[in-house]
């Protein structure tokens, strides 16, 4: 027995140290942490267990050839306590290249988090399909995109692109959930930009074409970004405190320190005396939940419009707010993505969301219409008419027209619609609707300046207030603002126990 436990710790040691020290090196001079570093700074101390460690690949004979792990190492561990399972592309060998025996360990760990519902965290870090395994190396993929698939909706999928992700290797992080990228080393794209170059003329680089800030900020594939590996682990560690295991359970619980009866009064004196002012939407939510904590989503992709996760009296929410600071808080074709996608995130995962609605509409222009904003924006509508979560909406100031319908209404569905004193909920601003609705009385006046500003006096006075939809009941109450934390408390508390089933198919069909 000792001659074997001695082979074991041998045929182990060389696993762990799989890739070369060179290629352990150049790592390194890049500022990128090992595959193996990666995970035990992510999970609990000691909790990892590896499992296909001595996995190698049929090809070959000797160890060079074929070194343990293939370039992936799978396990599960723990963090903050709570059980999750992994996989680490490992750069030092084959450059992380996926062949057969790679995917095979892949598509165990994945099988093994949705049989057990828990996340799945994903480090990539690969230079693509191992070209050498030819057609292999593609089913290999198929494999592991049909499972994100099946995952999906049930057990929490994170992506974390720590270096190259490029060709078919995209798509597995665009299937999931949640995908973070480190600025400067890492990159994703389906066409290098060499391919580019010779296909369209066009000179870019990687960081470019594919780097951090430019999926998070244009193309809206990023949803966090850090500056380093340790400091995109931070965040990978930070979001699991706010998503659950599974689709049955519900996110996490944590004991509050801030009063569940604190006023806001701040907000009293954040609203601008003109409704042309902005002011910062997010002001709002880091007055209203506990500690002012608020963990955006897509941060830096269509800032018009924030989302993210908090807390209110221990309990995790869904924030969607219109952010009054960015083309005055308008729906677009990118907002209504963004938030589309969070908000079926959130209602996946059990989350209830709180709106925040301060919206003068939807985006003119012919760019807008042209790249489908009506089938854009009917995502969000449709995103916030499927969900079953608690839907609370609060409305600051303007609500106008189908943007404030499609800003979770009660029209849609919303369980509870609050209003400030200075919401104004209208189909349209009084500019516009003075010059619609008395266009042939303004042309017969000696002085249509004086008329015009008569006439949208009045409308304001008439309608731009929450008090007409107060009587209608298209809110529920009409709330001092300072009070907007303890009010969104009690109702949350209220609707906990909301069950609601949407009526029997095998799957609606979302505006795509």
């Amino acid at each position: 027995m000792k001659e074997r436990l001695e082979e074991l710790a041998s045929r182990k040691e060389q696993a762990r140290h799989a890739g070369s020290e060179r290629a352990v090196t150049r790592q390194h001079e890049r500022g990128k942490m090992t595959a193996r570093e990666r995970i035990e700074y992510l999970l609990d101390e000691g909790s990892f267990q590896e499992l296909d460690m001595l996995a190698r690949h049929r090809a070959g004979s000797s160890l060079a050839e074929r070194p343990y792990t293939d370039g992936v190492i799978t396990g599960f561990g723990t963090i903050d306590g709570r059980k999750v399972c992994i996989f680490s592309q490992d750069f030092t060998v084959f450059g992380g290249a996926l062949g057969e025996v790679f995917a095979e360990k892949i598509h165990k760990v994945m099988d093994l988090s949705a049989s057990l519902g828990v996340p799945v965290i994903g480090l990539n870090d690969g230079a693509g399909a191992r070209i050498q395994e030819g057609v292999v190396s593609l089913a290999m993929y198929g494999g592991i995109f049909h499972r994100n698939v099946l995952a999906s909706g049930v057990v929490p999928q994170i992506s974390v692109i720590m270096g190259p992700c490029a060709g078919g290797a995209v798509y597995s992080p665009a299937l999931t959930d949640f995908v973070f990228m480190v600025q400067e080393t890492s990159y994703m794209f389906i066409t290098g930009p060499d391919v580019v170059k010779s296909v369209t003329g066009e000179e870019v680089t990687q960081e470019q074409l594919g780097g951090a800030m430019s999926h998070a900020t244009k193309s809206g594939v990023c949803n966090f970004t850090a500056p380093d590996d340790k400091a995109c682990l931070d965040e990978v560690r930070y979001l699991m405190s706010f998503l659950p295991a599974n689709n049955l359970d519900e996110g996490p619980y944590v004991e509050p320190t801030d009063d569940p009866n604190r006023r806001s009064d701040e907000l009293n004196d954040l609203m601008p005396a003109s409704s042309r002012m902005p002011y910062d939407m997010k002001k709002v939510i880091a007055a209203v939940f506990d500690d002012g904590d608020y963990f955006e989503y897509s941060a830096l992709f269509a800032t018009n419009i924030t989302c993210g996760f908090a807390r209110l009296n221990g309990h995790v929410v869904g924030v969607v707010g219109n952010q009054p600071q960015i083309l005055a808080g308008v729906l677009n074709i990118d907002a209504a993505e963004k938030a589309a996608r969070f908000v079926r995130t959130c209602d996946a995962f059990n989350i209830p969301l709180v709106t925040f609605v301060d919206v003068p509409g939807f985006q003119p222009g012919t760019d807008q219409e042209y790249g489908g904003i009506i089938r854009h924006g009917a995502k969000l509508l449709y995103a916030f008419c499927e969900a079953t979560v608690p839907r609370i909406q609060v409305i600051t100031r303007k609500a106008y027209g189908g943007a404030y319908v499609v800003m979770n209404s009660k029209s849609i569905g919303a369980d509870l619609a609050y209003a400030w004193p200075s919401a104004e909920l209208a189909v349209m601003g009084a500019d516009g609707a003075v010059d619609v609705l008395y266009k042939r009385e303004l042309s017969l006046e000696a002085d249509p300046t004086a008329r015009r500003a008569e006439l949208i006096e009045d409308y304001n006075s008439r309608h731009a207030n929450p008090y007409e939809a107060a009587e209608r009941g298209y809110v529920d109450d009409v709330i001092d603002p300072a009070d907007t934390r303890a009010v969104l408390i009690r109702s949350l508390e209220l609707l906990r126990t909301k069950r609601e089933d949407l009526p029997r198919r095998k799957h609606g069909n979302v505006p795509l």
